[in-house]
């Protein structure tokens, strides 16, 4: 059918498109932008003053205190000495993020200098040659630190090991900790929340004393297994089953696609228990099966194309005797316990893609104000004024929706399953783009692995496939939707 004018659509687009010109065409505010991030490096980074650096230094750092009746309560750190560092390459490396403009509270920007100071001291040194090897070989030892630094516990409560802070918070922690390493990042997401704050949220008392303390001290690792080689989108239509045997449970089965399967010392298992439900969702039950359960083995590690480091495998029970009292969230109940994390996952995953977006200006934007071509640093070209002008503005546009949902979430706000899909949604294929847009500023340069561009671009493609496909997060978004119009 031809447009017609029957509909205000036609209108709607009309009039937007003055928006695109007017008050200075949409060239001209790229080329504004692309000049305000001109000045700032010439301004700022060209002293090194602003390093974004808070080293940490000294052979025992004090800890910081507990901070209460504040966003964070209670984030355990460790602070020592502060310092803004001058060297011109550790400036060069790092976009100062402005989080006055997002409205962060003082303690959560103290919160995002500490975990940056300890990401770009820990990890992102090794960033690369975890990538390459496909392995991070000192993971337990930063697991162990991040459980000084409360990080790990960042939701859980207090009396169990936690540190009893906000989602917004967990944002925070995620989205520096994958500005490093998006491949850690995505472990310390399968860690901190889907394994920690679903037992946190699900778990009775004795599983809380017994399971929180040594994960978020770090002495634990977690995972969640959910996903099975015929079974990802689809989840109640799992094969792995457990039966009941006196006080036990017997699972045969296997779960596929599993984050931090092959280190993972505590795991969430979803099993039918019931597989003649008259609904499938009414006969899903979570466990807590520990490493070395008799009749639970890892296969061997996949070799992935991105987000290399984070170990990813498949799990196999045969056989496997797992006590009654391991139930989480009660029997038959699963998907409740399951879905009751769900939002709050996509949320803080979320966090992941808008720090590989971060990572990625960090290094375009270094590059495109050192690299010169005809005398001139390619930075000052139009052109490339409008590229950079793109990531920033895309990331900042996914950095404002990931905190103003996190924010709701904190809340309690009951309404916010579709954007919790959306912003997962958006940050993820923004990611991707940014990330394509970086290769595209370095050219040649960021085709190769010299540089760390293809890593993020590998690294960002999985959120638009892990923790739900970009489909289903439309299908969710679209499904909400309806419902908010058929009631």
């Amino acid at each position: 059918m031809l447009p017609v004018n029957d509909n205000p659509t036609g209108r709607y687009l009309r009039d937007c498109k003055v928006g695109e010109i007017g008050a200075g065409t949409s060239k001209i505010r790229r080329v504004l932008i692309g000049r305000a991030l001109n000045e700032e490096y010439s301004k700022y980074f060209g002293w090194g003053f602003f390093a974004g650096f808070i080293e940490l230094f000294g052979s025992t750092p004090a800890r910081m205190f507990a901070i209460r009746n504040c966003a964070l309560r209670r984030v355990a750190t460790v602070i020592g000495n502060r310092s803004i560092s001058s060297s011109s390459s550790c400036c060069g490396q790092h976009y100062h993020v402005d989080d006055t403009i997002f409205g962060l509270t003082p303690e959560q920007r103290h919160l995002r200098d500490v975990v940056f100071s300890f990401a770009q001291k820990e990890l992102a040194p090794h960033a690369d040659r975890i990538d390459k090897e496909n392995v991070f070989k000192e993971m337990r030892s930063f697991y162990k630190k991040m459980g000084e630094l409360g990080f790990l516990g960042i939701t859980a409560d207090p009396e169990f090991g936690g540190t009893g802070g906000t989602y917004f918070d967990h944002c925070i922690i995620m989205e520096e900790i994958s500005r490093a390493s998006a491949s850690i990042g995505l472990s310390y997401g399968a860690h901190s929340n889907l394994c920690v704050n679903q037992i946190n949220k699900n778990g009775t008392t004795a599983q809380k004393e017994k399971y929180l303390p040594r994960l978020c001290s770090g002495e634990h690792m977690g995972a969640l297994a959910m996903s099975e080689p015929g079974s990802g989108s689809d989840v109640v239509s799992m094969k792995t089953k457990a039966e009941k045997k006196g006080d036990y449970y017997i699972l045969n089965g296997s779960k596929f696609w599993i984050t931090n399967g092959p280190d993972a010392d505590v795991f969430i298992i979803y099993a039918k228990t019931n597989p003649t439900a008259e609904k499938p969702q009414h006969g899903v039950t979570a466990f807590l099966v520990e490493k070395g359960t008799p009749g639970f083995t890892t296969s061997p590690k996949l070799d992935k194309f991105g987000m290399r480091g984070s170990n990813t495998c498949e799990l196999v029970f045969d056989n496997c005797k797992v006590p009654q009292e391991n139930i989480l969230g009660g029997l038959n109940k699963g998907i409740y316990v399951l879905f009751s994390g769900l939002d709050l996952e996509r949320l803080v995953l979320a966090a992941g893609p808008v720090g590989i977006m971060q990572a990625c200006c960090d290094t375009a934007f270094d590059y495109a104000h050192t690299r010169k071509q005809f005398d001139t640093k390619i930075g000052h070209f139009q052109l490339m004024q409008g590229k950079l002008a793109d990531m920033y503005t895309t990331l900042s546009a996914c950095r404002s929706y990931l905190y103003s949902v996190a924010r709701a979430c904190d809340a309690g706000s009951k309404t916010v399953n579709k954007d919790c899909a959306g912003v997962i949604l958006y940050c993820a294929e923004a990611a991707t783009q940014v990330a394509l847009q970086a290769i595209q500023t370095l050219g040649g340069n960021g085709y190769i692995n010299d540089y760390p561009t293809g890593r993020y671009l590998r690294d960002a493609k999985l959120y638009e496939i892990g923790a739900g496909t970009s489909e289903i997060r439309r299908l969710v978004i679209g499904r909400s939707l309806n419902k908010e119009y058929a009631d």
